[in-house]
């Protein structure tokens, strides 16, 4: 999938100065995203919060992998299943192998409109996935996420939103229309139409998180 040009699957494949010093193949494949150095920290200070209670937590759309060791690693008391298409797993495998704790596994392929796994997860987390989605796509995997939580299971996004059809921005406006100018498919999702499709899967609106350069978190619960 095409994504944000900061985010963590369009980066590049340079080595983070930490990881320089580990040898073999592995390292080189480690894509590397700069924007998810800057908004890990943020993100993670949710996730301590939502996540507390889970003991299992698929990630959709892992990308570079950054992600999901540092999680991983913070939040030591459940097990992270890294997710993508599969031309991303080999930065995935890269992260898992250099840095990755037991606690994080290596990546499905997951495609939203395809077969998911046949398990349930206590919670799922993505970001900055939603606006390089087509909106049928987001739809698939707002069913999917209904399918495979757990009752009373967590689902968290990541990303910019639009709240009541006004971006909350000028410079999310300006990434909005640079979007649909790239693929008329993709684009800033709003808040309200998550939500409505979020409702159709089963889930329950529970938070709306601001978050640094203008990106949100959302929560949704499983209805028991």
């Amino acid at each position: 999938m095409n994504r944000r040009t900061d985010d963590c699957s369009r980066a590049t494949h340079a080595t983070p100065p930490d990881a320089r010093k580990l040898a073999g193949p592995a390292v080189t494949a480690q894509a590397f995203a700069p924007a998810c150095e800057r908004n890990k920290g943020p993100i993670l200070q949710v996730l301590r919060q939502e996540f507390a209670r889970a003991a299992s937590v698929l990630e959709i759309g892992s990308g570079t992998g950054q992600h999901a060791v540092f999680f991983a690693r913070a939040l030591d008391h459940l097990v992270w299943q890294t997710s993508d298409r599969a031309e991303n797993h080999a930065s995935i495998h890269a992260w898992i192998e250099a840095e990755g704790p037991p606690n994080v596994l290596a990546p499905l392929d997951l495609d939203v409109t395809g077969t998911w796994p046949p398990v349930q997860f206590d919670a799922v987390f993505s970001a900055n996935t939603a606006h390089i989605m087509s909106w049928p796509e987001v739809c698939a995997m707002m069913a999917g996420v209904g399918r495979v939580l757990r009752p009373d299971g967590t689902f968290v996004l990541y990303g910019p939103f639009a709240c009541d059809g006004v971006h909350t921005s000028g410079s999310n406006a300006e990434f909005d229309r640079m979007l649909r100018e790239r693929d008329p498919s993709s684009g800033i999702r709003d808040v309200r139409d998550l939500d409505r499709e979020a409702q159709t899967a089963g889930l329950t609106w529970k938070a709306n998180h601001p978050m640094p350069a203008n990106n949100r978190i959302l929560v949704w619960r499983r209805r028991s």
